[in-house]
């Protein structure tokens, strides 16, 4: 029986034919030669099989980095009077920037945010991604600090800041706040970013569900955000991309009121446009209570993007000059006279004093006794007067609620302390809760909070023209319970309006493109 040679015999074969000093009688390899264990030396032809050079073979090309291929969108909703969003987008960095603070800081802060992130928009090595990121965060944070120093009525103003980096394989990725990144895959939904709130914090620790934290009162507190304030240090990770991915950032206009699985049905789209419209019209259809900053992004590894758009009030805020801080400058140690040289005579006479003299027990000094009681009158002082300019504060401040079966005007805050009431009945309106359709009499009951008095009475005047409405048609009741623009005071809800949608996107150059509304996104 003849047997048929392997691959290996076959190349010993054609090498032992290319050899010059191969002998000429070829060896049968198939017939293997026990070796006799009396022989020192061997006649038999030998051959030497040389493998190859694993070194010397050419190394694996690294894959093509792929591209990314984006649609974004910026508005201002339904209820607020303007855009305390911003975003930043182009084929290397995707930014989002939720601004809070009142109208005249928080849109200030977020602009500042991608102003100064987007600094980090440049070609790095790929281990500095992460830390290019970090620093320009901490950069913003460092400009909002300098922004409150110069004008103390920009107190309180912050900014979420989600961001990532992409070197074409993976995305570096940076957050502080409640805004969002998800990545669609295979179908699937993956929330990237831990939100910085008091309510998932209760998560975390498994006191409330996620159901619970989606309608508690108090779901817009954040616990860590770029205020100006020291603790600023962001969430850093990095994620692995494939061809195919969808990556999604988001304020919490959308996140906050359009649940994980919307997400992932809107996301499922091919489309990016269509994708991107239909999350926009299903936060509206929520309530639309905050501002929606949206922006979808494919893995792609043909015809990426090129384009650089700036959204919100990052394109609409012109960001002021503001004098450098007295306490940025070099420090200053004093004369060079006053420092005392640790081994002059008077330095060296101190070590030699007697032990026992040096820790002696002393007699207390008038200044030592009186020390603790002037800091204790002190801190009665401040005290008192934060408890009186809280209360003063709390009668600027103005929310629509329910009073008995009447919609009314209230003075104070909506969320009392326990045992303690924060608000007073200030007008009480000829508008019936129940001549509201039903998604607007929750809301009302839920408490609207409104920039200030005038802004109270427009709330009740839309709710009037809604009652009208109602009278042909009543409107479904959201799933979802609307969400506020975090900040230290949690948002309620408020009827939806005549959608003033705009969308703001420029070139780096400055040239604004008109307004986009859902249907026209940058």
């Amino acid at each position: 029986m003849t047997r048929k040679p392997t691959d290996s015999e076959t190349t010993a074969s054609a090498r032992r034919a290319k050899s010059p000093t191969e002998p000429t009688e070829p060896v049968d390899a198939a017939d293997p030669v026990e070796p006799d264990e009396d022989v020192v030396e061997s006649d038999l032809p030998t051959e030497t099989i040389v493998l190859p050079d694993l070194a010397e073979q050419p190394a694996t090309e690294p894959a093509e980095p792929y591209g990314l291929r984006y649609v974004a969108h910026s508005e201002i909703g339904l209820i607020r009077k303007n855009n305390q969003d911003s975003g930043y987008v182009s084929p290397r960095l995707l930014l989002v920037a939720d601004g809070m603070g009142g109208a005249a800081a928080g849109d200030l802060a977020s602009a500042i945010a991608v102003d100064s992130v987007r600094h980090a928009d440049a070609e790095v090595q790929p281990e500095r991604e992460l830390t290019a990121l970090a620093e320009a965060i901490r950069a913003a944070n460092d400009r909002i600090s300098d922004f409150i120093a110069a004008d103390f009525s920009l107190e309180g103003m912050g900014t979420t800041v989600t961001g990532g980096l992409f070197d074409g394989h993976s995305l570096a990725l940076a957050h502080i706040g409640d805004s969002r990144a998800y990545l669609f895959r295979d179908g699937a939904l993956e929330r990237l970013t831990h939100d910085h709130s008091w309510v998932q914090s209760l998560v975390d620790e498994g006191k409330i569900s996620e159901a619970e934290a989606a309608v508690h009162p108090h779901r817009s507190l954040l616990v860590k955000v770029l205020n100006g304030q020291p603790a600023a240090d962001p969430d850093l990770t990095t994620v692995e991309l494939r061809l195919g991915d969808r990556l999604l950032l988001c304020s919490d206009g959308l996140c906050g009121l359009v649940e994980d699985d919307q997400l992932a049905i809107a996301l499922a789209e091919p489309d990016l446009h269509t994708s991107m419209e239909r999350m926009v019209e299903a936060a509206l259809t929520e309530g639309g209570i905050d501002n929606i900053t949206v922006v979808v992004a494919d893995v792609v590894d043909s015809d990426p993007d090129d384009r650089v758009l700036v959204l919100g009030a990052a394109a609409e805020r012109e960001i002021p000059a503001i004098p450098p801080r007295p306490d940025r400058a070099e420090r200053d140690f004093g004369d060079e006279d006053d420092l005392v040289d640790p081994m002059s005579e008077d330095a060296v006479e101190a070590d030699d004093s007697d032990d026992e003299a040096r820790y002696a027990p002393q007699a207390p000094s008038r200044r030592r006794l009186l020390r603790p009681l002037i800091g204790i009158l002190a801190l009665v002082v401040l005290l008192a007067g934060a408890v009186a300019a809280g209360y003063a504060w709390t009668r600027t401040q103005f929310f629509v609620g329910a009073a008995d079966d009447q919609v009314a005007i209230f003075q104070g805050l909506p969320d009392p302390v326990p045992g303690l009431s924060l608000s007073t009945v200030y007008e009480v309106q000829p508008l019936a809760l129940s001549a509201l359709p039903s998604a607007y009499q929750d809301q009302v009951r839920s408490n609207i909070e409104v920039a200030d008095l005038t802004a109270a009475r427009q709330t009740v005047a839309r709710l009037s023209e809604a009652a009208g409405q109602g009278k042909t048609e009543d409107p479904e009741p959201p799933t979802t319970p609307p969400n506020g623009t975090p900040s230290a005071t949690p948002s309620s809800s408020a009827p939806p309006a005549s959608p003033p949608a705009s969308s703001s996107c420029k070139t780096p150059g400055g040239t604004a493109s008109p307004n986009a509304g859902p249907g026209q996104p940058c």
